[in-house]
């Protein structure tokens, strides 16, 4: 079993409300999409609301209730990347710009985390804020620049 696994959040804020017209398709497509991941070699876990079935209901920032949230783990940054860009996630990913703002800071981090630990939207916010302010590093990173995972300390 690994030490560690990579966690992921992204953030965007939508054109408009989710039961629009315009964001009518993205809603639709969730179900699936998110059956896809659940089923993906090297998923472990992903955030959902109290409705159970996906995060839309989550709101990262009491202030902004436009702002949605994406937080998972994965084994492995492969297992994410494959995922991300090697399934059917692909076809909502290239219409993100029909649904999402455009924003000029990172909406992507990526970080790992001890094996059997759940990220919070806290702790996914806190590294998007570190990644915008300090850049990609270990603690925040892209997939552009990967970091390798923690070497365990020995028991």
């Amino acid at each position: 079993m690994a030490d560690f696994h990579l966690a992921q959040v992204n953030v965007g804020r939508i054109l408009a409300p989710l039961d629009s017209n315009a964001l009518a398709d993205f809603v639709a497509q969730l179900p699936e999409i998110n059956a896809v991941a659940d089923g993906a070699p090297g998923f472990v876990w992903r955030l959902v609301d109290e409705g159970g079935a996906d995060s839309t209901g989550v709101r990262p920032d009491e202030h902004d209730d436009m702002l949605l949230i994406n937080l998972s783990v994965w084994e492995s940054v492969q297992a994410l990347r494959d995922f991300a860009y090697r399934s059917d996630h692909l076809k909502v990913l290239s219409r993100r710009r029909e649904w999402f703002e455009r924003s000029a800071e990172h909406q992507l981090a990526l970080w790992w985390v001890p094996a059997g630990h759940l990220p919070t939207t806290a702790e996914a916010m806190q590294r998007i804020a570190h990644i915008r302010e300090h850049g990609e590093g270990p603690d925040a990173f892209t997939f552009r620049n990967p970091h390798p995972a923690p070497v365990p300390t020995p028991r």
